[in-house]
């Protein structure tokens, strides 16, 4: 495979994993050896090192003494932990928002985020949907303007995409869940309403988490 993304090759070669992870090529607990790795993508054994440094910092693998690199587990616990927190940083995005809009041109973005989600789901295209879901979330970095706010969030992204993969392969219909909340948060947005945006954000944060849950239980 040959690389030619302005980004650095260890980000690269994390991202091309990373999608592996996420889609569910690379099982939970399966082993990821360097070596493999480094004949595969015909890259540097350090580039592929630096690799898994990244994927280890965005949590879809954990380093373990002696025995290497490994995909990390999806248990009960991990899921409820993730969820917990994610909540409480898009509520501190969404009061960013609210506080710091002046003119309804500079809600265009999310409007536009909406009319791309809407499309997805019209296709039925999950992997463009969760992109563009979270699309939302960057769509509000500028108002909040806290670069350890953003880099925490983009970190969490490949481990809650994995979760709406998984959650989304067997339940298509919930797409259309996810419409309605974004729905919901404009408006709160539009009205300044800070209680009605945690209440949104809680109540489908509480949602999406009971749902991959569940779908975890069916395994």
């Amino acid at each position: 495979m040959t690389f030619k993304a302005p980004d650095s090759l260890a980000e690269q070669i994390a991202r091309h994993l990373a999608e592996r992870i996420i889609r569910g090529e690379l099982k939970e607990r399966e082993r990821i050896q360097e070596q493999k790795v480094t004949q595969a993508l015909n890259v540097s054994r350090g580039s592929v090192r630096e690799a898994l440094l990244i994927l280890e910092r965005r949590h879809l693998i954990v380093i373990l003494p002696r025995r290497g690199a490994q995909v990390s587990e999806l248990t009960a616990h991990h899921v409820s932990s993730l969820y917990a927190l994610s909540t409480e940083l898009y509520i501190m995005l969404a009061r960013a928002v609210i506080d710091r809009w002046q003119e309804q041109a500079e809600l265009v973005p999310f409007i536009e985020v909406q009319q791309r989600l809407l499309q997805s789901l019209q296709r039925g295209d999950i992997s463009a949907f969760v992109e563009n879901s979270f699309d939302v979330m960057r769509a509000a970095f500028p108002f909040a303007d806290n670069p350890y706010l953003q880099e925490t969030l983009e970190n969490l992204l490949p481990a809650i995409s994995r979760t709406y993969h998984l959650a989304l392969e067997r339940r298509k219909g919930e797409m259309g869940q996810f419409m309605g909340t974004f729905a919901g948060l404009l408006q709160a947005v539009i009205a300044r309403d800070h209680g009605r945006a945690r209440q949104v954000l809680e109540s489908y944060g509480q949602h999406n988490c009971q749902l991959v849950l569940a779908t975890l239980a069916e395994r």
